[in-house]
This record gives C-alpha cells, structure tokens and sequence, in this order.
C-alpha cells in the first residue's frame, strides 16, 4: 500500500467532485484539511468486509470491485471505474445505533487512488451541516431496513412454498403410480406362487415344464419389446385374444387379454404354448404367463416412476445448486430446463411452451443459482400475463461475444408509460398481496452488476420480451464493465435517478453496495 498522508486535494479540485460541487467554502476547505489522498496498487485491497469502518472513501482515479462473502465463498457484487463514487463507512452518521464495520470488502481493480475523510470527521460534516437531511436519512434508514426485512422475508416465503407446490405436485404423480403398480405387484406375485404349486403338482414332465420357462422367457422379451398398436388396433387384437382363450375354456379371458396383447402375444404365440403345455395344465400356464407379463410391465412403471422422481430431485438440485460454488461453468441450457421443471406446476394448461435453443452454444461462467432467479422472476412475469393462455417461448444464440436468453410471452404486454418503471424495486403493478415489485430489480442486480451483461425489454400487445445478455469468456464476465452499458438500458438509469442517493444507501444491507455509492445513482 502506497500512504502519502501530506498529499492533500486544493478546494478547487475537490469541488470537481460530485459529491463536494454544492459545498460552502467554508466547508470545502475543511474537507481540504481533514482529507487526504491515498493510494492502492492494482489488486489490493482497500478494506475488508466485518473491519471497523474508520473511513470514508471517494474513487479519484481507477476501477474498484466490492465483494461478500456468502455461504464462505467471495462472490463480486459490483465493479465501477466512475471518478467521485464513494464506499466505506457511509453509515458513519449514524453512530453507535449501527454496527460500524465495513459491509463489503472494496479492492482495486487497477491502480487506484482515493480521497479518504476519517469517519467521525464524515460523521461531524453530516450531522453539523445536514440537519434536516440527517433526520429524513435515519428515518428512512431505519424504516426501510424494518420494511425490508418484513418484505424480504414474505418474499421468500412466498417464493418457497410456490416451488415446494410446484414440486410436491409433479413428484406425487410418479410417486402415486410407484405404489399403485407395487400394490399390483404384490399381488401378481402371490399368483404366481400358487400357480407355480398347480403347475409342478406331480404331473407336468421336466421337458415340459422346461419348455414353459422357455415360453416365460419369450414372454417377457416380448413384454420389454413392448408394441406400437393405436388404439383401435389394441382393441381389436384383444378381442381377437379374448374370443380364442374363451373358445378353449379360459374363464374370465377378457381379464386376461390385455396384458397379453400389451406383451405382443397373440394367437399364434398362443397356440404354440398350447402344444407345448397340453390342454391339461394350458390354463394354469396362461395365467401363469400373464402374471409375468404383468410383473413385468409393473416393474418397468415403477422404474420409470422411480426415473421421473430422480429427474425432478436432479432438477431441484440443479435449480438450486446445491453444493456447487457460486462461479461455475454452467450450461444455461440445462439452468433453463431445471427452472422449467421446478414452474411446472404454475404453467395453465392453455399455455404452450416453446423451446428454441442453439445447441452450439458453449457453457459459461456464471452463478448458477442466480441466473435460476433470473430466469424464475421473468418465466413468472410472462405467464402471469397470459391468464387466458398464450405461448411461452424461451430463444437462445449467440452474438459476438455474448450468450443471448430471450423469454417472450404472447400477452398483454407493459404499457408504454410504465416500461420506464419496471426495474425500479417495490414497483409492481400486480394487486396488493400479489406482489412486491423485487423481481425484476433483483434480476437486473444479478444480470447487470454481479455478470457484467445486460437486461433489455421490448414489449407490445401479444409481444413481449426480455433479453439477458451474458458474456461468453470468462475474462469477459471479470472485466470493467463497458461505457455503453447504461446506455442500453436507459430505463433502469432514469429508475436509479429517481431513487436518490438516501434510497440506494438505506438499501445497502440488502443489495451489498450500492449504499457505498459504487453506482452512478448512489453516487448522486
């Protein structure tokens, strides 16, 4: 670390801050004398998250990254090379009501340098010269951490039990067929021990009853085979069945038919087991062969019941990223079709779901469980507005150097004069109690600050859509991130604006940064 406390800013030059352009004389030039520059190389860190926060930063010169750690992994939460943002101990003002450490680490991207204010000197000017201000800053600190904490937690909730819905929904299906062909399990098998008694009574040879195992054999080749017959083809080969073990004395042969012909047996086959057995122990035999048949097919819908639960607990997994770092190369692709699968539950049935993906695309560095919120809040935005049906259509390709998810919906679209509002928090246009107005503000967090892409919205009636943008090469996802970016999105920077520098600083527990005026808006 390179520390020159002599080298001090001249008034004059600190008034080319933002921060500082409305200031007094007087109180420039007691800035002037209390502050000092310091210096940090390239990859330093400038404080560390959990220290005391014994002083207050403004960016001179370079880009800075804020960091936290969650869940014991270091995970970016924003990046800016603006000139006068500020970090550090901006809640000084508030004095012991407030833990007094530093909420995020700030490390420099590139050589950096700082105009530093001790804390109780940026405490004293707060509350010396912002009296009024001071009091509005408390108030709305306080509320809206209490407000936040209350909304916050509904919301996940909320959020929570929808997907434990959603879940518990599509797992009772193959759960419920599991024990459904158990319990017919069982009882095929208990027939089959009685007809095994019948059939080895004394009476039937070892050639002959060699030859039966071999027919059992056959049976169920055939039974795995299984058939492609429509339905009216099933019907009449079961009658066709039917009719000839009712010829032959079968009682209740209309039982027995169906699962003989979903095995592909038919007449011939069953003539050749009436050579083989003899007319004697023929019934004994079929019976003995349907059992099997149906053990069988039992067993292969438990396996395929039992498959669909591990797909929908691997889709879980995948949704959430259980055990996986936060920064992983992830196939959006697969993030997509897990999300899917966890709404399924959500979807009307009127909705249709189109996937139209580029399978070339490569995997990608990302956070896996974000982009999953990512793609939750704006699958959810979509169906919400198609209440009478429509179609859901999740696109992706590729452009340059950045992975394109588009999700477009057929609904009612976003009136013109609220698209300007969309990204702003607690904005919702949904009833009371329906929703809080996060979704698409913390998407906007996860996609634009956290990866460095980009979130953009179209809509008219009967066609909206929503385009994530993400950077393809990892050296992508960790640069600067570009001039142009809140050019793209103009929306969210007028939103930012409107919020105010007391907005994004009350909200700082929340979002990680931006009460450390690491973003234009928290800047000013």
């Amino acid at each position: 670390m390179s520390t020159t406390p002599e080298d001090r800013l001249t008034p004059e030059q600190l008034r080319t801050l933002f921060l500082f352009e409305s200031l007094s004389i007087e109180q420039i030039h007691w800035l002037a004398e209390r502050g000092r520059v310091e210096r940090r190389d390239a990859g330093e860190v400038v404080y560390r998250e959990g220290e005391p926060a014994t002083c207050f930063f403004v960016l001179l010169r370079g880009a800075i990254s804020l960091h936290r750690v969650l869940h014991g992994d270091d995970v970016e939460v924003n990046r800016t090379d603006q000139r006068g943002v500020y970090s550090g101990a901006t809640r000084a003002y508030l004095g012991d009501r407030v833990e007094q450490s530093y909420p995020h680490t700030m490390r420099a991207v590139s050589d950096a340098e700082f105009f530093v204010l001790p804390a109780d000197e940026f405490a004293y000017a707060v509350r010396t010269w912002f009296p009024m201000a001071l009091h509005l800053l408390e108030g709305l600190f306080f509320g809206t951490r209490a407000a936040n904490a209350i909304v916050n937690e509904r919301e996940r909730l909320l959020a929570l039990a929808s997907l434990s819905a959603g879940l518990t929904h599509e797992l009772n299906n193959p759960a419920a067929a599991a024990l459904r062909a158990t319990a017919g399990l069982r009882e095929r098998v208990t027939g089959m021990r009685h007809k095994l008694a019948m059939i080895a009574d004394g009476r039937l040879d070892g050639a002959a009853l060699h030859k039966l195992v071999g027919l059992q054999d056959d049976a169920v080749r055939h039974a795995a085979a299984g058939v492609d017959l429509t339905a009216m083809e099933t019907a009449d080969e079961e009658d066709t069945v039917s009719d000839w073990l009712e010829e032959r004395g079968i009682a209740r042969a209309w039982d027995l038919a169906p699962s003989l012909v979903a095995a592909g047996i038919g007449v011939p086959w069953l003539t050749e087991a009436a050579s083989t057995v003899g007319d004697e122990y023929f019934e004994g035999a079929v019976r003995w062969i349907t059992y099997t048949i149906d053990t069988e097919l039992m067993m292969g819908e438990i396996d395929d019941s039992v498959e669909r639960i591990s797909e929908l607990v691997g889709a879980a997994r995948q949704y959430s990223q259980l055990d996986r770092t936060p920064l992983q190369i992830v196939d959006v692709h697969a993030l997509i079709d897990a999300t899917l699968t966890m709404l399924q539950a959500k979807i009307p049935q009127g909705v249709r779901v189109v996937r139209e993906y580029d399978k070339s695309l490569p995997s990608i560095p990302a956070y896996g469980a974000e982009l999953n919120q990512v793609w939750t809040n704006l699958i959810v935005n979509a169906l919400d507005a198609m209440p009478d049906g429509g179609t859901l259509t999740v696109r992706t390709w590729r452009e340059d150097a950045r992975l394109m998810v588009e999700i477009a919906d057929t609904g009612v679209g976003i009136a013109k004069d609220i698209r300007p509002r969309i990204f702003e928090p607690f904005f919702t246009t949904k009833q009371v109690g329906e929703g809080t107005g996060l979704g698409l503000d913390i998407s906007y967090r996860i996609v634009v600050n956290k990866h460095h892409g980009d979130l953009r919205v179209t809509s008219e009636p009967g066609d909206t859509r929503f385009t994530v943008c993400l950077p393809i090469e990892q050296e992508a996802a960790n640069s600067e991130p570009s001039g142009d970016t809140e050019a793209e999105t103009g929306t969210r920077t007028e939103t930012e604006a409107a919020t105010g520098t007391a907005a994004a600083e009350t909200d700082s527990e929340a979002s990680t940064g931006a009460a450390g005026g690491v973003s234009p808006a928290a800047g000013g």
